[in-house]
């Protein structure tokens, strides 16, 4: 059980890169948190460490969220471990090229099941765990309203993530608040060519790309708002404001 008065979040995909950040932030700053992952074990396992050696409290719990049933049954695994639900944010995602003409249905099938099916059914399962004054956050994308070339279907399932944060804003106020960070770009690919990040850093208006902690402080600012609902917070260092 979650130590008396204490809050709890579940944050999605926070094995590694920017879930990771995520969860290791929320911990930092006094949340109980439920270290989500599906391959990243050995990453989840290292958040948790790092929260619990610094006094926090933590736990790993392993679910596919592109599978229907372990998505729905993540949250009352939460709750039977740590008594309560305060908050989630749903960072797990995929990034995949779809290349027009070379990408199956097979391929969109995955792509939607986790980026988009996935968020809605984490929400239907939460709705009814989260605490009087819950809330949920989502990771969107700067992609949903960018066109870039090979990723339309990625483009296309956080757009429909952007949606959702309006529509379940609504249906679950007044109890639980409902909102998303849309990060413009925060990490390289581990293969990024050479002066790929100069060249992302000169298309913001900040001059650099941005970090994971900037992503964290942002979710962490939704999650304390008590007036803020059924919004996506560009997280993006003013990519376009010339354009």
């Amino acid at each position: 059980m979650t130590p008396a008065g204490g809050r709890v979040v579940l944050v999605t995909g926070a094995g590694r890169r920017v879930g990771a950040a995520i969860a290791a932030d929320l911990g930092a700053h006094g949340w109980t948190v439920a270290v989500h992952h599906h391959a990243s074990a050995e990453g989840a396992t290292d958040v948790v460490r790092g929260i619990t050696s610094a006094g926090g409290v933590a736990a790993a719990f392993a679910a596919d969220l592109a599978d229907a049933e372990a998505c729905a049954a993540l949250p009352s695994t939460v709750v039977a471990r740590f008594g309560r639900l305060d908050a989630v944010v749903h960072a797990a995602a995929s990034l995949q090229r779809t290349p027009l003409g070379a990408t199956s249905a097979a391929t969109i099938d995955a792509i939607l099941a986790l980026n988009l099916r996935a968020p809605f059914l984490l929400a239907q399962a939460s709705a009814s765990r989260l605490a009087e004054g819950g809330a949920l956050v989502y990771i969107g994308d700067h992609l949903a309203e960018e066109a870039t070339p090979g990723f339309a279907m990625h483009g296309a399932a956080k757009a429909g993530v952007h949606a959702l944060v309006r529509q379940l804003a609504g249906a679950l106020a007044p109890r639980v608040r409902v909102n998303a960070v849309a990060p413009g770009v925060v990490l390289l690919p581990d293969d990024a060519p050479p002066g790929l990040e100069a060249r992302l850093a000169a298309e913001s208006a900040l001059g650099r790309i941005g970090t994971p902690s900037d992503v964290a402080g942002a979710v962490r600012f939704l999650l304390d708002a008590p007036f803020v609902t059924g919004q996506v917070l560009r997280v993006d260092g003013g990519r376009g404001l010339g354009a």
